[in-house]
């Protein structure tokens, strides 16, 4: 028997967005120190740090909101389309030009002719 404990993938996943914040939160207090180094106050390093910080989550709300916006309109395209009432006239076979009693012509699907013709047309049968 294996006394070794494995840890679960959700355990795994929770580690690698663990370590990932804290890279992240070394980078920004790397630039806050680098830029204190350069004679930024430290309090204005913070203050720019934050405003890159709302800027990138307004830019990420602008795009979520326009992404959100072509999926409702897309959605309600769908709902129109299927909601819709359609003539039933317009979707039935299509007219064809065929030899039928009335001799060569156009035919509804219903047998009937419907063009005009010249039942003593010799060139028509």
């Amino acid at each position: 028997m294996n006394t070794t404990t494995r840890i679960s993938t959700a355990e795994r996943l929770g580690r690698s967005v663990g370590r990932g914040w804290r890279a992240y939160a070394r980078g920004e207090r790397r630039l806050s120190c680098w830029l204190a180094s350069k004679g930024m106050p430290l309090a204005g390093a913070t203050v720019l740090v934050w405003v890159v910080k709302l800027v990138a989550l307004g830019l990420l709300f602008y795009a979520a909101f326009w992404l959100a916006l072509v999926l409702l309109v897309g959605v309600a395209a769908a709902w129109t389309a299927s909601n819709s009432t359609v003539d039933d006239d317009r979707w039935t076979q299509p007219d064809e030009l065929r030899n039928g009693e009335a001799g060569f012509g156009l035919y509804s699907s219903s047998g009937q002719r419907i063009d005009p013709h010249d039942p003593n047309d010799p060139f028509n049968d």
